[in-house]
């Protein structure tokens, strides 16, 4: 049986993350993922501007060798497209200049990002102990810590503390935790690669298609390198349901149908199967910690529920958690009570932009009212930097806080 002080079940993004913290921190913990890196992982691959942010804060080194990274894209923003086809762009930087700036966003597929993190694990033998292939499925609460183990029992953990980021489908999640998938605060996605699709922008703007038959979703197209898309739709579960909806089948239907897909496809050779996968949203506030544990990324419910974003706050949430983990340890407290600073932590950061983002997926119900925001947006400078803060800050909650950002909002071009 192994001891830790933090075991990290999950070593995707949030887990990953966490862990480094810990290890900035001088916390040993133990890291296990039942997959064997590197692997593919279902999702829009793209990475906003909090990823870097999160990796300098941790360490420069990281996010420096991220930068150099080969297997990435620069993104310099995102196109939105209404349902009337009105079209706003949106830098992560506003005002960038590509010969002076760090990009703030990349492209990236998870097969390779999830492995660079992994990589950075393994450059931290002294203080992180990482075990691929190894499903933990039981969780047993004891009076000084948490036992787990893999089903048949052959490896087990002893943790002070657990950081649970196992993702959209945790066991822990469920059972433990006690937080359940409801359609209307979940959403379904499929996607795909392609070559060769035409009318990407120039400078790798990340593409969000609020399109009619889609709505309340939409279809994205993210630039990849080596000519490579990944081409994808999301829609949230309750109208998948309730309309009966073949999500591979309308994402195949609209490429070849529609007009401007249609032309833009028209010399795109698909790469990949289409796969399917789920999205917790982060639209509505729950409870993330309880007695020795802490959630983060996925497993947290913390997709943001208007572009998608998962990955940049699951970094965030990973930071977190690892630096609640050391105060709970110096503290020596492992209380649900204790813990809730977590839960704190993460709605201060996230929260404001959790909430906008649920408030604008709403819009996206009435097509004519989302028309008009995009129309606002192209002619409002204060419209579109909140909208960037979305992807590239995380002090959306300031703005939103001073009643002078709103009379600009309605009053300034």
């Amino acid at each position: 049986m192994l001891e830790t002080k933090v075991c990290i079940i999950g070593a995707g993004p949030g887990g990953a993350t966490a862990a480094l913290q810990l290890a900035q921190l001088g916390i040993e913990c133990v890291v296990v993922d039942k997959a064997v890196f590197p692997r593919d992982k279902v999702c829009g691959d793209g990475l906003s501007g909090k990823v870097i942010t999160a990796l300098e804060n941790i360490d420069p080194g990281i996010a420096r060798r991220l930068q150099q990274y080969t297997e990435k894209l620069d993104s310099w923003g995102v196109t939105f497209v209404s349902p009337g086809r009105e079209s706003m762009e949106v830098a992560y930087k506003p005002h960038y200049n590509k010969l002076v700036d760090e990009p703030a966003g990349f492209v990236c597929k998870r097969i390779h990002f999830d492995n660079f993190l992994v990589d950075e694990l393994k450059r931290r033998p002294d203080m992180i102990r990482l075990f691929e292939g190894i499903a933990i499925d039981k969780y047993e609460l004891q009076d000084d810590g948490y036992l787990v183990s893999d089903a048949g029992g052959a490896f087990t953990v002893k943790a002070q503390l657990l950081i649970v980021a196992n993702g959209a489908h945790s066991s822990f999640t469920k059972e433990v935790a006690n937080i359940r998938m409801e359609p209307a605060y979940y959403a379904a996605g499929v996607r795909a690669y392609y070559k060769n699709v035409k009318g990407t922008h120039a400078d790798n703007f990340i593409e969000l298609h609020f399109l009619k038959p889609l709505l309340p979703g939409y279809l994205w197209i993210f630039p990849l390198p080596n000519g490579e898309a990944n081409v994808g739709m999301d829609m949230i579960s309750e109208a998948v349901r309730s309309k009966k909806v073949n999500l591979k089948k309308l994402l195949t239907e609209t490429l070849q149908n529609d007009p401007v897909f249609k032309e833009r496809f028209r010399d795109a050779e698909i790469t990949s199967s289409i796969e399917g996968y789920g999205l917790p949203l982060g639209s509505k506030k729950r409870t993330l910690s309880g007695p020795r544990y802490m959630l983060v990324g996925d497993a947290a419910y913390l997709v943001d529920p208007f572009t998608g974003e998962g990955i940049g706050n699951a970094l965030y949430a990973g930071r977190i958690a690892a630096q609640q983990a050391s105060a709970a340890l110096e503290a020596n407290d492992f209380s649900a009570s204790f813990l809730a600073a977590y839960d704190d932590g993460v709605y201060r950061v996230l929260g404001p932009e959790l909430q906008l983002s649920h408030r604008l997926q709403k819009l996206v119900k009435y097509p004519w009212l989302f028309n008009l925001l995009m129309k606002m947006g192209t002619r409002n400078k204060q419209l579109k930097e909140l909208i960037s803060c979305m992807f590239y800050e995380v002090d959306l909650r300031k703005k939103l806080a001073q009643p002078s950002f709103y009379i600009k909002l309605l009053f300034n071009k």
